[in-house]
């Protein structure tokens, strides 16, 4: 029996889609990250994606409004499977097969999300997006991708960021901010280090699941990431484990 092909499982923001501070859709900002993911396919590397939906809706700008927390974030998790359908149609306009499958029901846009089924079309060498969050609301995308890096058997999970890894404070207003290559989940809890939501990084802390949190700008970065080849060579990101 041949060896299992690595399994990653990318998070992207919905923003990756558009023109930093825009929203909607731009193909011309969104082919460049198609590209780095069908190169991440070529070499060998089984990729799911989960895509956030900032770049079309924030629950959170309903707070304090007369909409219920529950139909906000469901608006949101609409919102993931528009993003969805243009993340598949840009990968299989390139050439690369991609699969949509959502957490909510819609038959006419996407088939429901199982985990054979996402299984089956990463073995056939299909780009999976899971879109539609988890199906419930009051979970954010951050805590859809870590269930649904546990559920497909991932490797590891990739946050790609604006930044290329954890630092000890925000590197953009404290210069004296320390960039880690590699740091345990218990670190990351004793100095307070956000980088998931609570319950998603309670899923890979107790699943022992490792999170690669990497500038999804740098050239190359999704392929070395997905592989394990972090800081070789080049800075990619930071290692989070157990």
């Amino acid at each position: 029996m041949s060896e299992r092909r690595p399994r990653v499982l990318l998070k992207l923001s919905g923003e990756a889609l558009c023109a930093p501070g825009g929203r909607g859709f731009d193909v011309a900002v969104a082919t460049p990250l198609v590209s780095e993911i069908v190169a991440t396919v070529a070499a060998g590397v089984e990729v799911a994606v989960v895509v956030g939906a900032g770049n079309l809706f924030r629950g959170a700008e309903l707070a304090g409004s007369t909409v219920p927390r529950a139909s906000a974030d469901r608006m949101g998790m609409l919102a993931t499977l528009m993003n969805g359908v243009f993340l598949r149609d840009l990968l299989v306009g390139s050439g690369t097969p991609a699969e949509l499958l959502t957490g909510i029901r819609s038959p006419e846009t996407a088939d429901t999300f199982t985990r054979r089924r996402a299984v089956a079309a990463l073995e056939a060498g299909n780009v999976v997006i899971c879109a539609g969050g988890t199906g419930h609301p009051f979970f954010t995308t951050d805590t859809a991708a870590a269930l649904r890096a546990l559920e497909i058997g991932a490797d590891r999970m990739l946050k790609a960021t604006k930044v290329d890894g954890v630092y000890s404070a925000d590197p953009n207003t404290d210069p004296s901010a320390t960039r880690y290559d590699e740091i345990t989940f218990d670190e990351c809890l004793r100095q307070n280090l956000r980088i998931l939501d609570q319950a998603a990084f309670a899923l890979c802390r107790d699943n022992d699941l490792e999170i690669v949190v990497f500038d999804m700008r740098a050239p190359g970065a999704i392929a070395r990431a997905a592989q394990g080849q972090i800081n070789v060579g080049a800075t990619v990101g930071t290692r989070v484990h157990g």
